[in-house]
């Protein structure tokens, strides 16, 4: 072979080699820009931009005196998230806490009471330790003009008036039970109600002339019923713990709605219904 052909020969083996390892390289990088796309993730957790974007619904268990409150926050939380849905379950804090032991699907539990609570997180159904958020304090709901007079806890032991309670098992019931108790007073209520929102709904349709309830309760409901604050009150202040379920359907979205409720701005929220801080 000559000089000239051999010269040639090696030229065209680096220009093949070349060509292979900018193959190779282009293989790389198009693997690279696929394995980018399918890590994107998806559901609850899908990033987008750098920052996390939240999606789903999110099942809140909380106790009715939060209605109102909550409601407002819920709104919020899907405004600031879009593609996400705050379904709640109001009731009596017991109930609720009996529906999740029991294995009802749920991602957050706020609970009038640390008592209530208890009985999720004995149960190994929370996942990590409840804070509690707000305070509350029960005020004597009467009817618009509170035409009973009623100007104590001791007046609700007259005769002639029907006075509602909630039952004992749930949070405001207790603190009812406590209040009586600290003044050393009896009351033989017409009925004891499931949870706070039916016992003032009793006084708002006149089936009642008063009922033990939560301050919030007494203004969400406006001008359907008149507020007496009582200094018994200081003796029964009930605690509001919340917490993230061990098997949230949704973690991440429950997680960020607990933030939302401890943020200034849930606080805002709260205390304008008339809660207080821890």
């Amino acid at each position: 072979m000559t000089r000239s052909a051999r010269r040639t020969r090696r030229t065209v083996q680096a220009v093949g080699a070349a060509a292979a390892a900018l193959l190779a390289l282009s293989a790389c990088s198009a693997d690279s820009d696929s394995d980018s796309a399918s890590g994107s993730g998806s559901g609850s957790g899908e990033k987008s931009g750098g920052s996390e974007k939240l999606s789903g619904t999110v099942n809140v268990f909380a106790a009715a005196s939060l209605t109102e409150s909550f409601t407002e926050l819920g709104k919020e939380f899907e405004k600031q998230h879009p593609g996400t849905k705050v379904v709640f379950n109001f009731g009596g804090s017991d109930s609720l806490a009996a529906g999740i032991t029991s294995g009802a699907p749920a991602d957050v539990f706020a609970s009038a009471s640390p008592r209530t609570m208890k009985v999720v997180t004995d149960a190994d159904a929370a996942s990590g330790t409840p804070a509690t958020f707000v305070r509350n304090r029960l005020e004597i709901a009467t009817l618009p003009g509170n035409p009973g007079k009623i100007a104590s806890l001791k007046d609700l032991t007259g005769s002639g008036l029907k006075v509602v309670l909630c039952d004992k098992s749930v949070p405001c019931g207790a603190a009812a039970q406590k209040a009586l108790d600290a003044s050393k007073l009896k009351l033989t209520p017409v009925s004891y109600e499931e949870d706070v929102k039916s016992a003032l709904n009793k006084v708002v349709l006149k089936e009642a002339d008063a009922a033990l309830v939560y301050k919030t309760d007494v203004k969400a409901a406006g001008d359907k019923v008149e507020g007496v604050e009582f200094p018994e009150a200081a003796d029964a202040v009930n605690d509001y713990p919340i917490t993230l379920l061990k098997d949230a359907p949704n973690a991440e979205v429950g997680r960020a709605f607990i933030e939302l409720v401890r943020s200034a701005e849930g606080r805002k929220v709260l205390t304008g219904a008339g809660f207080t801080a821890p």
